[in-house]
């Protein structure tokens, strides 16, 4: 068959373009492949990312080359058995070392979060909103970072209290003035309380009262006091005071010992009732030497002195 002249241009052009794409895809081959000729990596190191030449045939070759060492924990991408080519990526996550002290111990993580709150998600420890971490969830989680959690709880918490009871006195003029009896014994109340109490770690830190309901009203205690008083002999004179004993009682020359008197000041109507338990005062017109409590509730002490009226008790 004879091929016709103005077709042979284009058989040749056809075969030229064959043999040149072989060629550059055999180059091209050569190049991608796990030769000894330099290749292009990009190596991101911990998010430090770099471009350079190596001549390495794998990753670890690659890495002890370049003088990159690598941690217990450290992740590397793709495996260092991989062969190199050209325009590869490697990736490299640096594990950060953690100390946790959390529910009384002290534990030592590691882990690749960028913050204490990704560090402690990804070694499953799991926090409340409430709980306190230090430093804060957002803080930057460093290499050696030391973090500590306090557990907190938050409970309700209910108690019963006593609520006293209050005390009646009523007088009774028929009733002896150094005699008196419970009409109505007291009887305490009882009442709910709610609190809100707050947890660090297991111990109490605070408790505040939310609520509060009367579960038992209490019952007032009744006490009837006498008043009544049988008056005998009334004298008129000095009262002095002095301290003695710090009681309501007083010292007269002559009165038995362990007997009751009414002492009024005449001049402002103030009156005590004591108990003689000592001797004097002797003279100068006094008939009662009060000690200094007694002496107070009619009079000033520094006046030293008042006239009163002493009226002695029968009964």
């Amino acid at each position: 068959m004879k091929i016709r002249h103005y077709l042979i241009p284009s058989v040749l052009i056809l075969i030229s373009t064959f043999v040149f794409l072989k060629r550059d895809l055999l180059k091209e081959k050569r190049v991608l492949g796990a030769s000894d000729q330099p290749k292009i990596v990009i190596l991101n190191d911990n998010n430090f990312i770099s471009q350079t030449k190596t001549s390495a045939k794998t990753v670890a070759d690659f890495l002890k080359k370049k003088n990159i060492s690598l941690n217990k924990n450290d992740l590397i991408y793709p495996d260092k058995n991989n062969p190199i080519f050209y325009g590869m990526k490697i990736k490299i996550k640096r594990a950060k070392s953690i100390s946790v002290f959390l529910d009384g111990k002290n534990k030592s993580l590691f882990g690749f979060g960028e913050t204490v709150a990704d560090i402690l998600r990804e070694n499953n420890i799991s926090l409340r909103p409430e709980d306190i971490v230090k430093p804060s969830r957002q803080t930057f989680a460093y290499n050696n970072i030391q973090i500590k959690i306090i557990r907190v709880e938050i409970k309700k918490e209910t108690s019963e209290e006593k609520i006293a009871f209050k005390t009646i006195t009523k007088k009774d003029a028929e009733l002896g003035w150094r005699n008196k009896k419970i009409e109505q014994q007291g009887v305490p109340g009882i009442k709910k309380i709610a609190y809100q109490v707050a947890y660090h770690d297991g111990k109490e830190v605070s408790r505040k009262k939310i609520a509060s309901e009367v579960i038992k009203k209490p019952l007032p205690q009744i006490i009837i006091q006498g008043t009544y008083i049988k008056f005998g002999k009334k004298h008129k004179g000095v009262a002095s005071w002095y301290a003695h004993t710090g009681t309501m009682s007083a010292a007269n020359p002559w009165l038995p010992l362990g007997s009751y008197v009414k002492v009024t000041n005449l001049d402002n109507g103030k009156s005590v009732i004591v108990r003689i338990n000592d001797r004097g005062p002797f003279g100068n017109g006094r008939i009662i030497d009060l000690d200094k409590v007694a002496f107070a509730k009619i009079a000033s002490l520094g006046q030293g002195t008042a006239r009163v009226k002493m009226e002695e008790i029968l009964n």
